[in-house]
């Protein structure tokens, strides 16, 4: 009962009512992301894209979800019924969870109360997204091996040893990333950024992030690394035997991925949500939040446009081919820039 009444119940409030808005954008944006890749496709391919449902065919996205729940649920009679339903769902809820230590933008005085706009401010906000993104590897695994289909098997043992491959060299780039920063919260690296002085991350560590870009492709299953959905190779992918809104759920959580390691991105070397040339103290605290929540979306806007033109341009690569970036070039690179920063730092004693 004591402890009952020890907690903090409007924190409690404030931290939920955070959750529900970051999740239901978070939601929201990769819904429209969906309309966002077509029309970009149609646009480098001379063509209209979606254009019927609704004004400027901005209703697609609705019309997609309402046909996925519309369709026939299948569970095949030969898969693991308890782990054909939990893929989807683990797929889904692993994208969602690496949101909560974003810090979104600074904090806003409401009711004379100073909210910070981040769920979880750890101190290990790094190795947060680290484990939280390896339990997506689950996902596909475990999506493939309950169908008890050969094709599905094969291309979720693609996908696993893909994203497992190439998390080993976004690691070793971001332990280059901690070595000029010094810590492991994402709130303390924007606020290194912010300070009068520093450049934002990308300045001192361009190889780092061109790693760290190069194996978000990957993580994301995206083109050219989209291998464990290769059609012509292995029928339709890991999600061969789903239909209805469970498909929908592996779908959805690869634009979910791709939203959040935008965001992850902008946050660590970009300077999350920071305006560059502006003071904020010179602002009231909530008109500077707002412009830092603007400023945070316009960098991710900028970052899965780049990534749909990368979809719709470049052919994906051979088997052999992603194996050997992963290992015999981006691994090696990760590992001479953190000699080298680690030289810098020696050298230049900061």
């Amino acid at each position: 009962m004591h402890m009952l009444l020890s907690i903090d119940w409007i924190l409690f409030l404030e931290k939920l009512i955070l959750i529900a808005i970051i999740i239901f954008a978070s939601l929201g944006i990769a819904l429209y992301t969906t309309f966002a890749e077509r029309k970009v496709a149609a646009a480098l391919q001379d063509r209209p894209g979606p254009n019927r449902a609704g004004p400027f065919g901005l209703f697609q996205p609705f019309a997609d979800g309402l046909k996925l729940i519309m369709k026939e649920e299948i569970i095949p009679n030969t898969s693991n019924k308890i782990l054909f339903i939990l893929g989807p769902f683990l797929a889904m809820t692993a994208a969602l969870m690496t949101s909560a230590v974003i810090p979104w933008s600074s904090d806003v005085h409401l009711f004379g109360r100073i909210i910070p706009l981040q769920i979880a401010d750890v101190n290990i906000g790094i190795l947060y997204i680290f484990a939280v993104v390896s339990l997506g590897v689950y996902g596909i695994m475990i999506g493939g091996w309950a169908s008890n289909n050969k094709f599905s098997l094969m291309a979720a043992l693609r996908g696993a040893s893909q994203a497992i491959s190439y998390e080993l060299a976004m690691g070793l780039s971001l332990i280059a990333l901690l070595m000029t920063t010094g810590t492991l919260q994402l709130g303390e690296i924007v606020k290194q950024q912010m300070a009068p002085g520093h450049w934002w991350n990308i300045v001192y560590q361009p190889l780092g992030f061109l790693i760290f870009l190069i194996c978000a492709f990957a993580e994301c299953n995206r083109t050219p690394f989209d291998l464990a959905e290769a059609e012509n190779e292995l029928n339709f992918g890991y999600h061969q035997e789903y239909s209805s809104m469970k498909l929908g759920f592996y779908l959805f959580s690869e634009y979910v991925n791709m939203f959040i390691s935008s965001v992850v991105m902008a946050t660590l070397y970009f300077g999350g949500y920071d305006v560059p040339f502006l003071n904020e103290s010179l602002l009231s605290p909530n008109v500077a939040a707002v412009i830092g929540v603007i400023a945070l979306l316009i960098k991710v806007v900028i970052f899965i446009f780049f990534f749909m033109w990368v979809r719709w341009t470049i052919p994906r690569f051979r088997y052999d081919q992603l194996m050997n970036l992963g290992w015999k070039s981006l691994v090696p690179l990760a590992l001479f820039n953190m000699i080298i920063t680690g030289l810098f730092i020696l050298w230049f004693g900061k």
